[in-house]
């Protein structure tokens, strides 16, 4: 069961929840204070248009969640606003800097990180150098200032501390010294967003932080996502798991084809008629305020593209 969230935690909820009440529940609506601002990306692979956005903002300071079907562009998109993919066109800005076509290394030191459905721990390093690997601004990487430890010694230590930190936070502390390929899939999900934590970003993008993950962790993942808000980061993420949305999101932005279809809060675009179409087709009259409904139209659509996969 859900516990209860904390007073930080609704404190913070409620001013997301003030600030995004006049927005229009309609796609690109314009945010009062966005950090991300998205102008006609498209990517193309063939004669497939993965991604085709006109226009997008995401909120500073809230959770966002980006849902559709699978294959609606939601990964592409990622990798497109952080560097690790090429749009054929479009243009974006996170907190006023133009971020279009800057490599990905780039991206994160300006303070935009993501995460992957697939976890990237380099596993036969232990978890404390997976997490030191993560910080910015390290004098050592210089070959000349390597030669000189009263240069990168201080650098170090305060990265070791924060390392520390951050894994006594995601109750990883036990695990310092352990392989990261010796942890569960759950446990490399929490590394995975502590060392993005590493970079101290201003907003994380998290690319399906439940998959895989023991109903045993979820609910920690939950808190901790929570906690990112609470701390004032930006948090856009891409999920299957609708009971995840509706319980932490403050706003919901769908794709479907590539396309932005729908936006708006949890309650009102799980009832959108754009959204139950990109679900389920021409079951219009199914409620998907039922969070186990929408569930099981989104298996039903995975199941479906796997068979197709085959």
């Amino acid at each position: 069961m859900p516990t209860e969230p904390s007073p930080a935690a609704t404190d913070a909820r409620a001013a997301v929840a003030a600030a995004l009440r006049d927005v229009p529940h309609v796609p690109g609506a314009p945010k009062p204070d966005p950090v991300l601002i998205a102008d006609d990306v498209r990517r193309m692979f063939g004669g497939v248009n993965a991604v085709d956005v006109d226009h997008v903002e995401v909120q500073r300071g809230a959770i966002t969640a980006l849902i559709g079907p699978n294959g609606a562009g939601k990964t592409t998109f990622f990798n497109l606003l952080t560097g690790f993919d090429k749009p054929n066109s479009g243009k974006w800005t996170f907190d006023g800097r133009s971020l279009g076509g800057v490599a990905a290394a780039r991206v994160a030191r300006a303070g935009m990180v993501r995460t992957f459905q697939l976890t990237k721990a380099l596993n036969r390093m232990t978890v404390m150098e997976n997490m030191r690997l993560g910080a910015t601004a390290q004098p050592g990487e210089n070959l000349f200032a390597a030669l000189v430890p009263a240069v990168w010694r201080p650098r170090e230590k305060a990265i070791t501390e924060q390392a520390e930190e951050l894994l006594a936070r995601f109750k990883l502390d036990t695990k310092r010294d352990d392989f990261a390929g010796s942890l569960s899939g759950g446990q490399r999900k929490l590394l995975e967003m502590a060392r993005a934590l590493m970079a101290k970003p201003q907003m994380i993008m998290l690319d399906e932080p439940m998959a895989g993950v023991n109903p045993a962790l979820t609910q920690s993942l939950l808190g901790h996502i929570q906690a990112l808000r609470d701390d004032g980061m930006t948090v856009l993420f891409v999920e299957h798991d609708m009971h995840m949305v509706r319980h932490i999101s403050d706003w919901v932005i769908v794709m479907t084809e590539g396309r932005i279809v729908a936006e708006g809060p949890p309650e009102s675009v799980m009832n959108n008629p754009a959204v139950i179409d990109a679900y389920l087709g021409a079951h219009h009259d199914t409620d998907l305020g039922d969070d186990a409904l929408l569930d099981d139209a989104v298996l039903e659509q995975l199941r479906t593209e796997d068979e197709e996969a085959r």
